[in-house]
């Protein structure tokens, strides 16, 4: 695989894309982290002690406060955000790689990717540690917020595939794919519970919700840290996923493909 021939070069353009995106401020790379910390206590006092959000309830009955599900559904949408944000537009920030003949340009969008899982990796410790202190230890169900990782890692990528392609011809597209991970965080959903029994949604709605590939990574993390279920116990939408990504990937990388020859000419 010609992305796996280029790992060292990615790896490296990857530490220093992380480095020099906060490059000029007093805390440099520190922001990185403080930002999404601080968005999740805003949400956690907003919906939990403004709004009087319930604690979610395990199926073997443990209550987990509200922060602790929260979290679990904030993390994996913060690395979705940031990489779907940076990927769409790593071939404009990186026009003058792309104006050069002999580099291979399919790899800046993994470069973007890879900058955000740096971000990321840190985040699964610091939600580990946080379960941890309110007395939930990691276990064998932990390890598969990995796993979920890795999907939307490949979800991710083939998503940039095609955005990062589209938007050198179509600038707008930026905005409209900012606007749409807004809409996302509320439909996914992170915020509220579309299985709570208070929320009595109709099938059909909860069936078109489920369809959005990102509720199986979020929905995977809560099961992973509170609801202890193996993925393999929803094998539904497990191959719905797995056959939704596939599908993303190929088209991505065909679209990718196709106008990656005017890419130089047009930026």
């Amino acid at each position: 695989m010609e992305l796996w021939k280029e790992k060292k070069l990615i790896a490296k353009l990857a530490k220093n894309d992380f480095k020099t995106k906060f490059a000029g401020s007093y805390l440099g790379t520190v922001w990185a982290f403080v930002q999404p910390i601080v968005t999740v206590f805003v949400y956690w006092f907003v919906f939990e002690k403004a709004l009087g959000a319930a604690a979610h309830t395990t199926r073997a009955g443990i209550e987990v406060p509200y922060v602790l599900w929260l979290l679990a559904g904030l993390v994996p949408w913060f690395f979705f955000q940031d990489a779907i944000n940076s990927g769409t537009n790593s071939l404009i920030e990186y026009n003058y790689l792309v104006k050069k003949v002999v580099f291979k340009i399919n790899i800046l969008p993994v470069v973007k990717i890879l900058s955000s899982l740096f971000v990321h990796l840190f985040f699964q410790a610091f939600t580990i540690v946080f379960f941890l202190v309110f007395g939930l230890a990691p276990d064998g169900y932990t390890v598969q917020i990995f796993y979920y990782s890795f999907c939307m890692v490949c979800l991710v990528m083939g998503l940039t595939y095609a955005t990062s392609a589209i938007v050198i011809f179509f600038r707008d597209l930026s905005q409209i794919v900012n606007i749409i991970l807004q809409i996302g965080v509320w439909a996914t959903p992170i915020m509220w519970n579309i299985n709570s029994p208070e929320m009595s949604l109709p099938p059909k709605l909860l069936f078109i919700l489920r369809l959005n590939p990102m509720y199986y990574v979020v929905n995977g993390y809560r099961e992973s840290l509170i609801g202890k279920t193996g993925f393999w116990e929803s094998p539904g939408l497990t191959i719905y996923f797995w056959i939704f990504t596939i599908v993303v990937i190929l088209i991505g990388t065909a679209i990718f493909k196709r106008l990656r020859m005017h890419f130089a000419d047009v930026l």
